[in-house]
């Protein structure tokens, strides 16, 4: 296995009569410059549709849909890794945020869907989307173990923490943000990179649609807490090496032990908690209260 996995972030989205034509592009450029994989943003195939309340049909797609075929097509035809996106109808009617992932030969190698779903103006995601429902795992197939956090996953790090703990080295975040909120994402993005002892890399949305100010860096930090790669560029590329990894883990505070039972027990008793008295002004879902 190598020691490095060279990752080309991708801050365009695809969803015009040029979608393919353009993802084409990218991805041969992205293997020219010797990328393995790449990461494109938040459901990067679809227009921003949280924009507002309302949810289209043509929106999304049954598993294995359209934008599903064409990003492994794709995959396949260039020959590079892809983590690509699509809003999903599963096979119980209810639609998620899913991360699509794929091997240069366009084997789709796992998927994740977005655990945490915003509900406010210009995000309007709980009217297109449900939470998803399973914990985030490891995804094996490159030189590195991989994990995806979708957008709003990394403000609620116990993401990032449980793929660290299944030995993932690198952690990809697609997502959708405003440019006025940088400020916060980036040093939670710092933050979760060493205390997960992984890479974490972010790809955003590049300008606004819809009224909606999204914008905001595309962002790579090491798990010392090294910042590699911020930058509006349209195509950054970035090379990993599982040197840092083994470092992070040796050094303080990647020694420290998980105590993942201790911690389980602690959720466990706080889900109850949460169900039998959710905070003042939140339903037991999580949604805001009016």
């Amino acid at each position: 296995m190598s020691d490095t996995l060279t990752v080309a972030l991708l801050s365009e989205v695809f969803f015009d009569d040029s979608a393919e034509s353009r993802l084409r592009d990218r991805l041969v450029e992205s293997k020219e410059r010797g990328a393995d994989l790449a990461l494109i943003p938040e459901i990067g195939c679809n227009p921003w549709s949280p924009a507002t309340k309302a949810s289209l049909a043509s929106d999304a797609e049954p598993i294995g849909g359209p934008r599903h075929q064409m990003q492994q097509r794709l995959a396949r035809e260039v020959g590079i890794g892809l983590v690509g996106a699509a809003i999903v109808v599963n096979e119980h009617g209810s639609r998620r945020n899913r991360a699509l992932v794929f091997d240069a030969q366009g084997e789709q190698l796992g998927w994740y869907e977005k655990l945490h779903v915003p509900d406010e103006p210009g995000f309007w995601e709980r009217d297109h989307y449900d939470p998803g429902t399973y914990f985030p795992r490891r995804i094996d197939g490159f030189s590195m173990p991989i994990g995806v956090q979708i957008c709003s996953d990394i403000n609620r790090p116990g993401g990032c923490h449980i793929l660290g703990a299944q030995g993932v080295e690198a952690i990809l975040a697609p997502r959708s943000t405003e440019l006025a909120t940088w400020r916060r994402w980036r040093p939670v993005l710092i933050a979760n990179a060493i205390s997960s002892c992984a890479y974490v890399l972010s790809v955003n949305r590049p300008s606004p649609e819809q009224g909606v100010l999204i914008g905001g860096p595309t962002f790579a930090v090491a798990p010392d807490g090294e910042v590699l790669v911020e930058t509006t560029e349209p195509l950054a590329v970035v090379t990993l090496e599982r040197g840092a990894i083994e470092r992070a883990r040796r050094e303080y505070p990647g020694y420290l032990p998980v105590r993942a039972e201790l911690y389980a027990e602690g959720w466990k008793w706080a889900s109850e908690r949460v169900r039998e008295s959710p905070a003042p002004g939140v339903a037991a879902d999580g949604r805001v209260e009016a």
